[in-house]
């Protein structure tokens, strides 16, 4: 069963799906999900972050909103830089997921790419018996697929 924050997520997502903004009423979305006003910053702020291509802003007081807007990624430059920045010389499985499924919401990759990429960094693929080898094995393995993903030579 999906959690309360997944089906938020996915509400915000398809309000979205049209348009590159728009804006919500914090306290109405919680009242609507029975939860608390928390729970909706939760969302916001860690499935709609600048890394995963949005910008929140929001308006305090009575009339008070939280407007999302998608960042547009044309600039190959921004979407390589942003990667490095989060892989550097080793990265989890899980961060490494973000930025897979980060690929994926700018249709950089296609799902089944993502799956291959996601199944040749999990852990079961790596099986190092050396603490923290994966995740610098995990590392180059991103690194090397975004190179070829973009042309990249070094």
């Amino acid at each position: 069963m999906a959690s309360i924050s997944d089906i938020i997520e996915k509400f915000i997502r398809d309000l979205m799906k049209d348009s590159n903004q728009i804006q919500i009423q914090r306290n109405e979305l919680a009242n609507l999900f029975n939860c608390a006003p928390s729970q909706i910053n939760y969302v916001l702020t860690t499935r709609f972050s600048r890394e995963k291509g949005y910008e929140i802003r929001s308006k305090k007081g009575g009339g008070g909103y939280v407007e999302i807007n998608k960042i547009k990624t044309n600039s190959t430059e921004h979407i390589l830089h942003t990667i490095y920045e989060k892989i550097d010389k080793e990265i989890t499985y899980f961060q490494g997921k973000v930025i897979i499924n980060w690929l994926l919401d700018i249709n950089i990759i296609n799902n089944k790419e993502a799956k291959i990429i996601l199944c040749s960094i999990d852990d079961k693929s790596l099986n190092t018996p050396i603490y923290g080898l994966n995740e610098k094995i995990r590392a180059r393995i991103l690194k090397n697929i975004i190179e070829e993903l973009f042309n990249i030579e070094e």
